[in-house]
């Protein structure tokens, strides 16, 4: 039916147009036929995880994807890439690569990209690398700036002294 031409292929170019092609010679791999078959190119990331605007969440949320908050969440959460969506509320400390506020966190904010949009409203400490707040923002608390913000020490931190044995003289 078709043929693929040869012309820009490498490899030996006598032999093949001497030698016909023999019925019972290896095929290459195709896709379609191996199970064994690796793409080349990585695969696509997943799109983020919503969590709807109707959800009520009481607990922590944990995972190694991005994560889309439009609901609320009493707890902790830990993501790559955290969206809170306008009308979604945080209770609890959020600690991600990524953090994008657009709605309400009251607790502490972890990440090494801090960004709180104009309708973003945070009641808590932010703990980044590098952060941006755009006007109309709402903040209150403090903001530190540390190489490891999501570490999870503090900075200057010692390791707590071991217990004294006698405390009296």
């Amino acid at each position: 039916m078709f043929s693929k031409s040869k012309i820009n292929e490498p490899g030996p170019k006598d032999n093949e147009t001497a030698a016909p092609m023999k019925a019972d010679a290896p095929k290459p791999a195709t896709p379609s036929s191996s199970g064994d078959y690796k793409p080349a190119a990585p695969k696509a990331k997943p799109p983020a995880s919503v969590l709807s605007s109707d959800l009520h969440i009481t607990g922590n949320v944990k995972t190694t994807g991005d994560i889309q908050i439009e609901g609320t969440v009493e707890g902790d959460i830990r993501a790559h890439l955290l969206t809170v969506g306008e009308g979604a509320t945080v209770k609890g400390e959020v600690t991600a690569d990524d953090v994008v506020i657009n709605g309400r966190i009251v607790g502490r904010v972890r990440g090494l990209k801090v960004r709180l949009t104009s309708t973003a409203r945070v009641e808590g400490d932010i703990i980044h690398k590098t952060i941006a707040i755009e006007s109309g923002a709402h903040f209150e608390g403090s903001v530190q700036r540390q190489e490891d913000p999501l570490s999870g020490n503090k900075p200057g931190a010692k390791p707590a002294p071991a217990p004294a044995t006698s405390a009296q003289s």
